[in-house]
């Protein structure tokens, strides 16, 4: 299965981008512990493109679900905004005070660590982050 679509980028499409990814990934046979991972992560990386990729310009992002032979399930979220490398964010310090602590980088936190694999690439204009959940026993095993 390589389903794709497009929506605008606006918090508007936020509900129905999650939705079409989680019916996705319930026709690949996704548990609910998958499902509800892959709901957070996709709402963190949309809502960074809503509010950050485009300033204060319109644009619009693309979505591809695949499941592969493997077992593995990706998600491929794109957009022709800012360039943005996910990767490059640093982890917050979860060990400092809520008051000495820098704003940001917790959705991108969390975005690694609810995922199985997190990769980012810059690529004919296009920020295209692949996010991809292994079957349970590959994930188990790591």
């Amino acid at each position: 299965m390589d389903r794709r679509i497009s929506f605008p980028a606006t918090i508007d499409h936020l509900p129905k981008a999650i939705e079409w990814v989680l019916s996705c990934a319930r026709e690949s046979g996704l548990g609910d512990r998958q499902l509800k991972d892959i709901h957070f992560a996709v709402e963190e990386a949309v809502v960074n493109i809503i509010n950050y990729a485009y300033k204060d310009s319109e644009g619009d992002f693309d979505i591809v679900c695949a499941s592969h032979d493997d077992g593995r399930f990706t998600i491929e979220i794109s957009d022709t905004g800012i360039p943005f490398n996910i990767l490059s964010v640093p982890p917050p310090n979860m060990n400092a005070d809520v008051t000495e602590r820098t704003i940001g980088g917790l959705g991108v936190h969390l975005i690694k660590s609810l995922m199985d694999e997190v990769n980012y690439r810059y690529e004919g204009n296009r920020n295209i982050l692949l996010l991809t959940v292994l079957p349970s026993s590959f994930a188990d095993s790591l």
